[in-house]
């Protein structure tokens, strides 16, 4: 997949403010400061069109992107983080569950998970949800280049082995070092491809 044209469509909170558009969606989703604007930057080539914080909790909309024209991103509010407001926090999982269950364009979730941390409760609760309801979802472990190969393979058995997953369909990436970006992609592309047999 090339990125010819990205650009930024709008922000949202709930359903009625969703692009009106219908093209296959893709959602991203993570605990706060887990990478997730930056995998999107990686995965579009795009420097800041997303924006990024060292400060976590900082995504707190549904931010959609438009690609090539006939795909959509969507960087969903990071979760878990506890230095926001109890009242914010109370509102991102029902903003959350509400877009996946009722985005009829929505194809899957790429979930990311700090390969340094093991899943918690949020991570849990969701692929449960997403299972579920049948929706397909990628694991994808972020912040590999921080850890030595040794060290990354042992923690993504020890990831897939909490979330019972086979270790080829969870994929080590690195926004630094750009490892992962092509099979992001063409997960996303099997997706699509899926989806329009």
């Amino acid at each position: 997949m090339k990125m010819k044209e990205v650009e930024f469509v709008k922000s949202a909170v709930k359903p009625d403010q969703y692009p009106e558009y219908d093209f296959p969606e893709i959602g991203f989703a993570g605990r706060s400061n887990v990478g997730k604007s930056s995998l999107i930057n990686t995965l579009i080539q795009r420097k800041g069109l997303v924006k990024t914080s060292s400060k976590p909790g900082c995504t707190q909309l549904i931010n959609f992107f438009l690609v090539n024209g006939d795909l959509s991103f969507v960087d969903l509010p990071g979760y878990g983080y506890a230095k926001v407001s109890k009242k914010i926090r109370a509102q991102w999982q029902p903003m959350v569950e509400l877009y996946l269950s009722k985005r009829e364009s929505l194809l899957g979730l790429v979930l990311l998970i700090d390969i340094r941390r093991d899943p918690g409760k949020e991570e849990f609760d969701l692929v449960k949800w997403l299972e579920s309801h049948g929706t397909p979802y990628l694991i994808v472990l972020t912040k590999a280049d921080k850890l030595s190969k040794t060290k990354q393979a042992k923690r993504l058995t020890a990831i897939c082995s909490q979330l019972n997953r086979e270790e080829q369909g969870v994929i080590l990436f690195s926004t630094k070092t750009r490892q992962g970006r092509e099979t992001v992609l063409d997960e996303i592309n099997n997706l699509i491809d899926w989806h329009n047999e």
